[in-house]
């Protein structure tokens, strides 16, 4: 039987439903923050296998509701644990296959170089006019922002200065247009091999926000399918997914 075809607006997380996708094809809707890694890691399975994965970029939140809504993604690649735990409870997975992925990591950047302190205060500075912060309610990276302030003692009085995206790849846009001087974003969005790629920042200590981890599911529409399962296999076992996924920052365990 042939499959609804995804395909992806990747600046939005939106999705469009067109004819069908054939064998060897996989549909996976993927956090923004784990754009890149997703990305290298599809076209090293294309090459390795032949086999293509079909990707949208989004908010999980979206994705979510997305998913309740029909959407034919086949497999989820969620910013938190939460939501593919609520997606297998309410039927709309496969009980048993949410399992983490990665471990995502905070940083205060800036798009400007030599521009960040590593000081705790150094958002309250009048250098610093705007700060991005994804919305704590719908982005994992929003909440670890947030918890991160709390433990700083300056969250009430850096909110002055917030400028809110609803997923982390908007807030990362804020600070990268200079729309912020600084924002707290994803560190696999500035980072890869050991360094920052632009800019500057401050890799937050992981000490001050509940780990951010990340699991994916496999959704109904990707049950007893063995495309999938090859797919998932990959990212499970291989070296070349581990080593992507490490050099974006991430942590794994």
């Amino acid at each position: 039987m042939r499959r609804p075809r995804l395909l992806a607006l990747v600046s939005t997380g939106a999705m469009l439903v067109v004819n069908s996708v054939s064998a060897g094809e996989i549909g996976v809707a993927v956090a923004a923050n784990f754009t890149a890694p997703m990305k290298e890691i599809a076209a090293i399975y294309e090459k390795d296998t032949g086999n293509k994965v079909l990707a949208s970029f989004g908010a999980t939140g979206q994705f979510y509701a997305q998913i309740k809504n029909g959407a034919p993604y086949q497999v989820l690649f969620a910013a938190d644990a939460k939501t593919p735990a609520k997606i297998e409870k309410e039927g709309l997975g496969v009980v048993g296959t949410a399992q983490p992925y990665a471990y995502g990591k905070l940083v205060l950047w800036s798009a400007q170089a030599d521009f960040v302190k590593e000081d705790k205060s150094f958002i309250l500075e009048g250098a610093v006019k705007k700060i991005a912060v994804a919305n704590p309610k719908l982005a994992p990276y929003g909440e670890a922002a947030y918890q991160t302030m709390e433990s700083w003692g300056n969250l009430k009085e850096a909110s002055a200065k917030f400028v809110t995206g609803d997923n982390i790849g908007k807030t990362y846009q804020f600070a990268k247009t200079g729309n912020a001087q600084v924002g707290f974003v994803a560190l696999s969005q500035v980072y890869k091999d050991g360094k920052m790629t632009s800019g500057s920042g401050w890799v937050i200590p992981t000490d001050l926000y509940k780990p951010i981890r990340q699991d994916f599911v496999i959704l109904n529409p990707g049950k007893n399918n063995s495309d999938v399962t090859a797919f998932m296999q990959f990212m499970r076992t291989s070296p070349k997914v581990r080593a992507v996924i490490e050099s974006y920052g991430y942590g794994l365990k």
